[in-house]
């Protein structure tokens, strides 16, 4: 299922900078400093928000939080239903989650089941004092009992929509557009 026809532009590079910046506050308020702090974004666009909000909190604390990949394919309940072959990549964290408060950090967050999984994920990784959540878009229909901590924006939308998150470094601009789904098109055997 593709996007289909833009909606509107939920928000533009400097509208998720302005959030960005927010949020890495907050995480920094919420956690008395930067002190024992991770960063494991969600492969991928969950990747440079993590880095974004690692830079942030650089500025404005002065210190370097680390920042890891966290690759969550294999932790999905719904791999099967996604792709028969899916692209698997690797985490990567070269630092010790033991004892760290971990803070996830994603593009969106919709059912609540990436972010399950990424528990899952990170379990394989060690013992962390305490996992955190962040994103960028909050677009509510969760299936989980899964609350982001930290939120750059509320969007309601319907089942029917799509949020595309865009970072430069996949996609050559920094924006959140909203788009109406498309559908499939579906065939009947006669």
């Amino acid at each position: 299922m593709g996007k289909g026809q833009l909606k509107a532009t939920l928000m533009s590079e400097d509208l998720m900078k302005r959030a960005i910046k927010r949020m890495a506050h907050q995480i920094l308020e919420q956690n008395d400093g930067a002190k024992d702090l991770v960063f494991l974004g969600i492969r991928r666009r969950g990747v440079p928000l993590a880095h974004m909000l690692a830079q942030n909190i650089s500025e404005i604390e002065g210190s370097k939080v680390p920042v890891g990949e966290l690759d969550i394919t294999f932790y999905r309940d719904d791999l099967s239903e996604k792709k028969l072959d899916p692209m698997v990549g690797q985490s990567k964290a070269d630092f010790s989650v033991k004892d760290k408060i971990v803070v996830l950090v994603d593009d969106v967050i919709f059912t609540g089941r990436t972010a399950s999984a990424a528990l899952n994920a990170v379990r394989e990784l060690g013992r962390p004092a305490r996992v955190q959540l962040a994103v960028l878009i909050d677009r509510g229909h969760r299936e989980l009992p899964i609350r982001p901590d930290y939120v750059g924006k509320n969007v309601p939308t319907s089942r029917n929509e799509v949020v595309s998150v865009k970072v430069t470094e996949f996609d050559g601009q920094m924006c959140v557009n909203l788009y109406s789904k498309t559908k499939e098109k579906t065939y009947e055997k006669r």
